[in-house]
């Protein structure tokens, strides 16, 4: 049985659009979980929280971006989730490096670190946040202690 080009072009068509289609779909659908997520949620409220690090972004405005869905830093499985969220302000933009940890009996999310690292630099411990009045000049000492080895 003989199959014109025409035809073999017009699936090879429809299939590279259903195969981009899905794909798409998918891309979606995982970040939007990642960001519905309690432990995404969490890390981001701490951030707002912290006006020396919402200061040194330019923010607010923050706009939050969407992870990087290959980089080997992000891991979540059933018990532990750590991801890289990338963060912009008015003023420059950074990563928002979390760890967080499930409650084997309730099930919550609980948020271990928080540190924001912004391009130039900077890095800030969002448990522990500097004080205002020295934020600009002690900001990178308040990580002494935390795993910031593999962090790009």
């Amino acid at each position: 049985m003989r199959v014109s080009t025409s035809k073999l072009q017009q699936l090879t068509i429809f299939t590279t659009l259903l195969t981009g289609g899905g794909m798409g779909t998918m891309y979606y659908l995982q970040q939007k979980k990642f960001t519905e997520s309690d432990y995404h949620r969490l890390a981001l409220q701490k951030l707002e929280e912290c006006p020396v690090a919402m200061q040194s972004l330019g923010a607010p405005p923050l706009k939050v971006h969407n992870l990087h869905l290959t980089d080997r830093y992000n891991r979540v499985d059933q018990h532990m989730a750590q991801i890289k969220i990338p963060v912009t302000g008015s003023k420059t933009g950074g990563y928002l490096y979390t760890f967080s940890i499930r409650d084997p009996n309730t099930y919550g999310w609980s948020l271990k670190q928080a540190v924001l690292k912004i391009r130039e630099g900077q890095t800030m411990d969002l448990l522990n946040p500097p004080p205002p009045a020295a934020a600009q000049s002690r900001a990178t000492e308040h990580t002494h202690g935390l795993d910031t080895d593999h962090w790009n």
